[in-house]
């Protein structure tokens, strides 16, 4: 018998089949859970409270553990390891990190912590470590949890059943529009700008006085996002009022900044504010990098001489520099100004995600307050009638004091003796009826809670001043409870109460309070013109100088162009030629690109220069057909070797970024050739095979990119060169010994576009060049 058979008195031990199912249903199943689970429990906050279940946690745990806002301090690690042990089980950098983010107040509008220590800066540097921290809570977190001990929501087991965590914060106040909120879920993502929280109370009430309140109603109240670090936002109204209503839409946001006079007419530019979410210190780098690469010629120097406030220095180039266009340029190529984009995606009672409009998320946390209200209304009442039931015991016992006396004394079972009796309510002799508040108790009988109540009173209660504040209690708790019973019944009355509770929340953090006063402003965006870059760069003459392997200088002044230049070994002249600084400097490339540099951007002329491939994009195989200074309104011809061209408007081959622009194409073998200036009424072509042909400019099409008409049609060989001439002014070139030689009679050599021609004169250059 093999060993693997099982023997008679050893157990069967059963294996479970193989589940088995279509992959795309496991898989689409499966993602689908973890797609809930990224949208309910991590990414979109709850419409209610405004908080994601992390941050929830967090603020539960801290009032576990009794950290309120008057009171002292724990260490962040002990707050982030209870969080983590007792309600959630993930790791905890990442629950510090969402708890350093409620202490930091340039990230949330009102602080729902209260850190000491290190908890990062608006430079974008880490906090310190959770054991060098120390945190507690803020009066806006207690607000948010103000009622949980009433049973003003609900309760759930936490991941391992030991405790109960609250599905939803009571809430006191708009949390999710006051403070904001982003995250990343499956298929979809939200991003709330914070607010103002005064404003959002006033728009509250508004919208319980007049459910139907207009959209534009509500911007009045709400006009837009009041963020941490100020800030001017430049939102036209119309737009505002889109984006509120519909859920979606974008803020442009600016910094806050102003003029500082300095002494001799002098002055300079003082960033105060910067938009929310930028980091100082990458906008420093920024700003050094537009300058170093003078992309705003206007700005000189950058300086951020920030304490604990936000100062950053522009110093312009000149004090002839208007600053609104300085700032203008600025805004357009930083981060100095951004758009900060709406998406208010919320879960809708904790379970449905959808994209609200303000109205709906103020409604949505509207009608949460009315069920806290309603639920603690209950729970208070449930106390009152408790309360209620327990004093009139103790005023039936003191009625009959005696007889209670007795039969603890000699009862073997007093509490079921108490509740046996039969109690009267005549009153002692020792007090008249007028001392009493209200009538006395009437016959009957104790119930348990009475009867417990009653032994367990002590005995230095049993005095008659005690007896009185009794009644008194049991007449305040009447009256109180006449009034929830009303509460409870009256909608109105609710809405009431709710208006009421957020005038006190607005009282604590209203705009009369440094928390709560508006921070960022409105203004209408002024309108920079796009200036031209060479109006921004002070002239000045250069000579450019490209070798052949593509090294390029700017030397100042117009330095002779037969000088001898000095090249590196093995290097020589390419092109050279005087221009000033605020010129573009053209470059055509052999793969029919074109490109563009600034006269004020190329490298000085003191040493070698820079190889000009590390200022544009050309491709190591493309060679450098021509380079030239640009100039507006000329127009240009471009032709291939194989004989293909056409007129392209000179302001067409200027390239707004380092890759070029691609003007000529070409076939697969064939190579950029020729770009001369338009300048006369003919074409002259001659080819490699020495035939020349004139015909008329106007046969040549005028484009802006393409591979152009056949210019002169050959056997073999192809385009050689190319230039414009005046028809009644003939064709010259210079002959080897350097003399100028002038055909005047073209009409050998004049045809058609796309013929062959004719042989060239006698005398013309043997390399087939016009010179």
């Amino acid at each position: 018998m093999s060993d693997d058979t099982p023997q008679d008195d050893e157990p069967m031990i059963p294996v479970a089949a193989p589940l088995a199912e279509p992959l795309r249903r496991a898989l689409g199943e499966r993602y689908l859970q973890y797609a809930l689970s990224t949208i309910m429990h991590r990414a979109l906050p709850d419409a209610r409270d405004g908080l994601k279940p992390v941050h929830r946690r967090i603020l539960f745990a801290m009032r576990e553990l009794k950290l309120s806002s008057t009171g002292g301090f724990r260490k962040s690690a002990k707050i982030s390891g209870d969080v983590m042990g007792n309600y959630h089980p993930h790791g905890d950098a990442a629950i510090y990190d969402a708890m350093a983010r409620l202490a930091q107040d340039f990230n949330v509008r009102y602080p729902l912590v209260h850190g000491q220590g290190n908890f990062g800066n608006i430079d974008g540097d880490n906090p310190a470590a959770s054991r060098y921290t120390e945190a507690r809570m803020t009066a806006a977190a207690e607000a948010l949890l103000e009622g949980l001990a009433e049973n003003a929501v609900d309760f759930r087991p936490n991941y391992d059943g030991t405790l109960e965590e609250p599905e939803v914060l009571p809430a006191a106040f708009p949390n999710l529009l006051a403070n904001g909120s982003s995250g990343i879920a499956v298929g979809m993502a939200t991003n709330i700008p914070p607010h103002n929280l005064c404003e959002l109370i006033d728009a509250s009430k508004a919208l319980i006085d007049t459910p139907q309140i207009s959209d534009e109603a509500l911007v009045d109240l709400v006009p837009g996002p009041d963020f941490p670090t100020g800030g001017v936002i430049v939102e036209p109204r119309a737009s505002i009022i889109e984006s509120y209503r519909s859920g979606r839409g974008s803020f442009r946001l600016r910094a806050r900044w102003e003029r500082e006079e300095l002494p001799r007419g002098a002055w300079q530019i003082i960033v105060t504010e910067i938009p929310y979410q930028v980091q100082k210190s990458k906008l420093i780098e920024k700003l050094a990098e537009i300058i170093q690469t003078k992309r705003v010629p206007l700005l000189a120097d950058v300086r951020d001489e920030s304490a604990d406030d936000v100062r950053i220095v522009l110093e312009p180039r000149s004090k002839n520099v208007d600053p609104e266009m300085l700032m203008g340029m600025l805004m357009k190529s930083s981060d100095l100004e951004i758009r900060f984009s709406l998406n208010m995606n919320v879960l809708i009672d904790g379970r449905t995600p959808k994209v609200c409009g303000i109205r709906e998320v103020l409604q949505a946390f509207l009608d949460h307050r009315r069920v806290v209200l309603k639920r603690r209304s209950q729970h208070r009442l449930d106390k009152i009638d408790h309360r209620l039931e327990v004093l009139e015991g103790y005023i039936i016992a003191y009625l009959n004091l005696d007889r209670v006396i007795d039969i603890i004394r000699y009862d073997q079972t007093p509490r079921d003796a108490l509740m046996r009796e039969q109690w009267g309510g005549a009153f002692p002799r020792a007090m008249s009826e007028e001392d009493y508040v209200s009538p006395p108790a009437g016959e009957g009988e104790l119930t348990e809670v009475q009867a417990e109540a009653i032994l367990n009173m002590r005995l230095r209660s049993l005095r008659r001043l005690e007896e009185i504040e009794l009644r008194k209690e049991r007449d305040a708790l009447m009256k109180e409870r006449e009034g929830l019973i009303e509460l409870l019944g009256s909608e109105r009355r609710q809405w009431t109460r709710i208006k009421q509770e957020l005038a006190e929340v607005r009282k604590a953090f209203g705009k009369e309070t440094p928390l709560g006063a508006r921070r960022s402003t409105f203004a209408e965006a002024t309108q920079i013109e796009d200036v031209p870059m060479e109006a921004m760069i002070e002239r000045e003459p250069i000579t450019v100088v490209l070798s052949k392997m593509g090294w390029i200088r700017a030397m100042k002044g117009h330095v002779a162009l037969d000088t001898e230049f000095k090249f590196k070994d093995g290097d020589e002249a390419g092109f050279a030629f005087h221009a000033e600084t605020p010129d573009r400097i053209v470059i055509f490339g052999s793969n029919g690109r074109f490109y563009t540099l600034l006269g004020a951007n190329l490298p000085g002329g003191r040493g070698m220069g820079e190889p000009v491939r590390l200022m544009v994009d050309l491709p190591n195989e493309a060679q450098i057909v021509d380079l030239f200074v640009h100039q507006p309104g000329r127009k240009m011809i471009v032709a291939s070797s194989d004989g293909d061209g056409f007129v392209v408007p000179g302001d067409e081959v200027l390239a707004q970024t380092r890759s070029g622009k691609q003007v000529l194409n070409l076939r697969a073998e064939a190579r950029a050739l020729i770009c001369k200036p338009v300048a006369g009424d003919h074409v002259a072509v001659v080819g490699e095979n020495r035939k020349l042909l004139v015909f008329p400019l106007e046969e040549l099409p005028e484009m802006n990119r393409g591979k152009g008409v056949r210019l002169q049609r050959y056997k073999d060989g192809g385009l050689s060169d190319l230039t414009t001439i005046t028809l009644t002014e003939g064709l010259s070139w210079k002959d080897p010994a350097d003399r100028t030689r002038l055909v005047t009679d073209l009409a050998e050599w004049q045809g058609k576009r796309a013929t062959a021609g004719r042989m060239a004169p006698r005398g013309f250059p043997r390399d087939n060049k016009f010179g």
